[in-house]
């Protein structure tokens, strides 16, 4: 398979089915990525084009009842459930350990990767995300899933998300972009939704993180919201980590951001093929302001 033909096929998981993406030599080093609540694994297109010409094999996964993953099967969706739908994917794959990039809904399931499942992983970049649900964070929620239902759809959520996501400016300067983004979330199942919502409700991996025995680089846009901080207070807590802030980016700093986004991935992996240069690394200070 050359670097830029993209294979796709479905993996049976926890949730159910789920649709993935592969690219790149399969002879080559994994990197397993994840995307946020509203979007897909068509997110990391840029990224997966990148990592793939660099000598990594880039698998993507759509999570449950997004992108081309139908919606979950019965029973709950769980933030430890997304995790083992990532282990599945793996297994199915015949892939022993991988690296890990996810962001948003990914990240907070890879806090739980890096706690629960580390042993199938060499290393973890985990971008504007948090580890918990306090109540400022969890109750926006319950709004966002009672207009799916009400709906029957996830139309009425795309554009609010896009403009959380980006800015309004910078959402109204990118008509494209914007439309893409657009469509994606639209295209989101209610089922797939409410079950990845709820899930966001009931993160709880805080207390957990410092067990993390892995390279982690916790990268986050410098103007999304509350995250920066919390990010922080993560870095602090697990042992070695790297933070890393991407100036003038929102919440998806791989889009907004893209140029400083890939040179900070492409950091990571340099770190993690010369362990000595990551812990040599001098670790940013977070500043109170």
């Amino acid at each position: 398979m050359s670097n830029t033909e993209i294979h796709k096929r479905s993996v049976q998981a926890h949730h159910g089915e789920v649709a993935v993406r592969l690219q790149g030599d399969p002879r080559d080093p994994v990197v397993v990525m994840t995307h946020s609540i509203l979007s897909s694994a068509g997110m990391w297109d840029e990224q997966a084009a990148l990592l793939a010409v660099q000598g990594w094999c880039v698998v993507r996964i759509d999570t449950t009842g997004h992108g081309d993953s139908p919606a979950p099967a019965a029973g709950a969706v769980t933030m430890d459930g997304l995790a083992a739908d990532t282990v599945a994917v793996l297994d199915v794959l015949g892939i022993p350990r991988a690296h890990y990039i996810g962001l948003s809904l990914g990240g907070m399931s890879g806090f739980g990767l890096g706690i629960h499942h580390g042993n199938r992983f060499l290393s973890l970049v985990l971008c504007d995300a948090r580890a918990d649900a306090p109540p400022a964070v969890a109750v926006p929620w319950d709004e966002r899933i009672a207009t799916a239902q009400q709906h029957e759809t996830c139309e009425p959520l795309a554009m609010p998300a896009i403009e959380r996501w980006f800015g309004k400016p910078f959402a109204a300067a990118n008509p494209g972009l914007t439309q893409r983004f657009q469509k994606i979330a639209a295209a989101t199942s209610v089922k797939g939704f409410v079950g990845c919502a709820r899930a966001i409700q009931g993160l709880n991996y805080l207390e957990g993180v410092g067990d993390i025995a892995l390279p982690v680089t916790l990268l986050v846009g410098s103007n999304d919201g509350v995250l920066p901080q919390a990010m922080c207070d993560l870095q602090q807590r697990i042992a070695g980590s790297v933070l890393e802030t991407i100036p003038g980016a929102g919440h998806l700093p791989n889009i907004d951001q893209p140029t400083a986004f890939n040179a900070a991935l492409l950091r990571h992996f340099e770190r993690v093929r010369n362990p000595s240069h990551f812990h040599s690394l001098r670790r940013p200070s977070c500043i109170h302001t």
